[in-house]
């Protein structure tokens, strides 16, 4: 989780930040339409929400399991999950895009449900640089050329790191949280207690205690992350259930503990990736249009708020608790 605070809307352009959980600078370029429902409304998120039959497409180092709707020739949509979630995140975004004439993917991310790694010798690496690696190569095979990406967690720090490294792939940028590309020496630099505290399942992840108990009990784990990170999201045990599937990856564990040992500097990465490592420690510049988003009922690990106008109840999965919001963040970030 990398967490949110008030749910506002901004259309910016985003610079970068020179360390994890420290707010990015913004300038600030307009402001995105409130919903015309009463932006102080929540949505009622539909519970069974979920997507048909799936597709699968070799893409790089994997075989990436995705969901996909709307118009085949229709403006192209990249939405990405953070942990611990998956694509039915974006079940309720999905179809509103598709309604409006988008072309949508929503895939899986190295580590959950139906992707899977082309080769068992390939590492199974966590680290920012590989995951945004994989969005690029799933957009080459799938032929778009340029995108709009949206995402939250992971997936928001997916989208940014495309966005910064690749801009001529990016048609905009929604992003819960903002600026989340960080860098194993930011990740190294301790923080105030309280902020350590909402961390502490990053310290268990680098224990083999850990990675053990992640392994075995990672459904209640990741239900105690969900409670957590969202308080006053009402989920019932099937939308936790539909979501949870994606878990029994048989590369989930190995992705998960190495993405958040990495961040601590307590995993190498592949040197494959250094340059483009290199490139994010710099904090590269974000300048294509870009929205961010943020929910003030948030109980995970976030960098400090940097909007104003609060609108709506909703965690860092403001996808799921707020989908209206967050497709219409998307339509306006793509008109920008």
């Amino acid at each position: 989780m990398d967490g949110a605070r008030n749910l506002k809307l901004h259309r910016r352009e985003l610079f970068g930040a020179a360390a994890a959980m420290i707010a990015a600078r913004f300038d600030m370029i307009g402001r995105a339409r409130a919903q015309a429902s009463g932006a102080k409304q929540p949505d009622a998120p539909d519970p069974n929400a979920s997507f048909g039959a799936l597709k699968q497409i070799e893409a790089g180092a994997l075989n990436v399991g995705y969901a996909e709707s709307g118009p085949a020739s229709g403006p192209p949509v990249l939405l990405l999950h953070g942990w611990p979630y998956d694509i039915h995140a974006f079940a309720e975004v999905a179809p509103i895009l598709a309604a409006a004439g988008y072309r949508v993917i929503v895939p899986y991310l190295r580590g959950y449900g139906t992707t899977r790694f082309l080769s068992s010798e390939t590492p199974r690496n966590g680290q920012q640089s590989a995951v945004a690696v994989d969005a690029i190569a799933l957009m080459d095979a799938l032929k778009i050329d340029k995108a709009v990406l949206g995402g939250f967690d992971w997936g928001a720090r997916t989208a940014d790191i495309v966005a910064a490294l690749w801009p001529e792939r990016c048609n905009g940028l929604v992003s819960v949280s903002g600026y989340l590309i960080g860098s194993q020496a930011s990740g190294k630099a301790p923080l105030p207690p309280q902020a350590e505290l909402e961390w502490w399942y990053q310290f268990y992840f680098a224990t083999e205690r850990g990675r053990a108990g992640y392994d075995k009990n990672r459904r209640d784990f990741s239900k105690l992350i969900w409670r957590q990170a969202s308080p006053k999201w009402n989920f019932d045990d099937a939308t936790f259930d539909r979501t949870a599937a994606s878990f029994d990856n048989p590369d989930h564990v190995a992705i998960v503990i190495h993405n958040y040992r990495w961040r601590l500097g307590l995993a190498e990465g592949e040197p494959k990736y250094d340059a483009l490592e290199e490139r994010l420690a710099r904090a590269p510049v974000i300048a294509v249009p870009t929205i961010t988003m943020e929910g003030d009922a948030n109980g995970a690990p976030h960098p400090a708020g940097t909007s104003t106008e609060p609108s709506r109840v909703a965690s860092d999965i403001i996808c799921r608790e707020a989908p209206k919001a967050f497709a219409q963040a998307v339509i306006d970030v793509s008109k920008a």
